[in-house]
């Protein structure tokens, strides 16, 4: 049985929605561990080994909605919405970032783009916190932040290297 275009857009559509609730769902859970470092603004990204999966298995622009409907959303459940300018810059230069080294990275290089990537939510997200509050000296805090970028980035990365890379046959099966 042949599906048509329009059933092939409802199935996408579907994926999508629960990648972006398994990210969602993923961020929630985080939000409720206690900080291993006690310093405003770090934790782990778990969440972001979705967004990374779903850039390498699926594509850009699926990552991109992945990412901003899990941080809209993730705002919305949080009922912090004011997080939502620095999230959302973060984002969109992990996603940025994410997406250029798609094409160049190997299958086994996938824990490179959440490393960067993460590199790169926190410059973002910091080049908002200053932006917003017009104190440069937040700047200071940066290399904190991109040595725990590294560190987390590199997790996370490596986790969705390890969700694209061994399980080929079955992505191939469920996104065909």
């Amino acid at each position: 049985m042949e599906k048509d275009g329009g059933s092939m857009k409802t199935k996408k559509l579907v994926l999508l929605a629960l990648l972006s609730t398994i990210a969602l769902t993923i961020f929630m859970v985080e939000a409720q561990i206690p900080m291993l470092i006690p310093i405003t603004g770090i934790k782990i990204g778990l969440s972001n080994i979705v967004t990374v999966f779903t850039v390498f298995a699926l594509g850009a622009w699926e990552g991109a909605a992945v990412l901003f409907v899990r941080i809209f959303l993730g705002a919305v459940f949080a009922g912090n919405f004011s997080t939502i300018l620095y999230s959302a810059a973060g984002g969109l230069c992990a996603i940025a970032v994410t997406v250029l080294l798609r094409k160049i990275l190997k299958p086994s290089q996938l824990w490179v783009a959440g490393c960067l990537g993460a590199v790169a939510h926190s410059i973002g997200q910091m080049a908002a916190a200053i932006v917003i509050s017009g104190t440069w000296s937040l700047a200071l805090y940066l290399p904190v932040m991109i040595a725990v970028s590294i560190l987390t980035g590199c997790f996370t990365g490596l986790c969705a290297q390890i969700l694209v890379n061994r399980g080929k046959q079955l992505w191939k099966t469920i996104f065909k």
